[in-house]
C-alpha cells in the first residue's frame, strides 16, 4: 500500500470511529493523535535503519507537538486511532495490531528495567478506555476491551472486557452474547454508539436502554424487510425508496439549549449568599 493510500485509510478510520469529525480538512489539521501516528511511522523507519538518535529526537518533537509519546521502536498496525491523544504513552517494545483504539491518557508501559520485551502486545480491534494503564509484556488478544482508568497486568483473552484496579474480567463471550453483540454493533454503526466497557456488575442504565432499543430496531427492520419481500413477490411495489438518513440536529439543538440554561444559572449564582 502506497503512502497516499495509507493516509487516506487513516482519515477514513477516523470518520468511522469519531462522530465529531466533520470534514477531511478538519481531520488533517485538528487530530493530534493522527499526527503522532504519521510522525511515528517516519521515526520507526529511522529506528529500524539504526538512526536511533535521530529517531528519538523526532519522537520527542512529536511529543512536544501532539502530547502523545510513542517510542520509535514500537510496532503499530493499520487504522490505529488515538482519540484526543493528550497523555498517551506507548513504550519501546509495544506491539499494536490493526483497528485498535486508544483514548487519552492511556499508557502501554513496562514493569521492569531489564532489556527485552517489556511492554504489552495488542491484537486486532482492541479498545482501551481513557486513563487505563496496560503494563508489562502481556497480551491483549483480538477484540479485548479495557474500561477507563483500569490497570491491567495480566493477559486478556479474545473478546473479553476488563475493568477495575487491578483489572478483572467482567464480560466474556458466549454464543448467545456474541450473537447479540454482533447484532447490536451492526445497528449501532448507524448512530456511532459504542458502550465498550460496561460491566454486568456496574451497568450503565443509559447504555442498557440504548442496547434494548437497538435490539428492538433490529427486530423491526427484519420484520419490515420480510413483509416487503413477500409483497414484492406478489407483484406489489413497496420499499423501493431508500430510507432517509438519520440526523442528530435535534440532539445538537437540545444540547445547545441545555448549555445556555446552565450558563444562565451560573451567571445568576451569587457566591456571597
Amino acid at each position: 500500500m502506497g503512502v497516499i493510500d495509507r493516509l487516506k485509510e487513516d482519515i477514513e478510520s477516523i470518520y468511522h470511529r469519531d462522530p465529531a469529525a466533520n470534514s477531511t480538512l478538519e481531520i488533517i489539521f485538528n487530530y493530534p493523535g493522527m499526527h503522532a501516528i504519521w510522525i511515528h511511522r517516519i521515526s520507526h523507519k529511522l529506528w529500524l535503519a539504526n538512526w536511533r538518535f535521530t529517531a528519538r529526537c523526532l519522537s520527542t518533537f512529536s511529543r512536544w507537538l501532539t502530547g502523545v509519546e510513542i517510542h520509535p521502536g514500537a510496532t503499530i498496525g493499520r487504522r490505529f486511532f488515538i482519540d484526543h491523544g493528550m497523555g498517551v504513552v506507548i513504550g519501546e517494545t509495544a506491539e499494536i495490531g490493526d483497528d485498535c483504539t486508544l483514548y487519552h491518557s492511556v499508557t502501554l508501559g513496562g514493569t521492569t528495567w531489564q532489556p527485552g520485551k517489556r511492554h504489552p502486545t495488542l491484537g486486532n480491534n482492541v479498545v482501551i478506555g481513557a486513563g487505563a494503564k496496560v503494563l508489562g509484556p502481556i497480551t491483549m488478544h483480538d477484540g479485548a476491551r479495557v474500561g477507563s482508568n483500569s490497570v491491567v497486568v495480566k493477559d486478556v483473552a479474545s473478546d473479553h472486557t476488563v475493568v477495575g484496579i487491578p483489572g478483572r474480567v467482567v464480560a466474556s463471550p458466549t454464543n448467545q452474547s456474541k450473537e447479540k453483540t454482533e447484532r447490536r454493533t451492526e445497528m449501532a454503526k448507524k448512530y456511532g454508539f459504542d458502550a465498550y466497557a460496561v460491566s454486568p456488575d456496574n451497568p450503565d442504565p443509559v447504555a442498557n436502554a440504548i442496547g434494548q432499543m437497538l435490539d428492538h430496531m433490529h427486530l423491526m427492520d427484519s420484520k419490515v424487510q420480510e413483509l416487503c419481500n413477500a409483497i414484492q413477490q406478489m407483484g406489489g411495489e413497496v420499499c423501493t425508496k431508500k430510507l432517509p438518513e438519520l440526523t442528530v440536529d435535534a440532539f445538537d439543538e437540545a444540547s445547545r439549549e441545555a448549555a445556555t440554561n446552565r450558563k444562565h444559572d451560573i451567571d445568576k449564582f451569587d457566591p456571597s449568599i
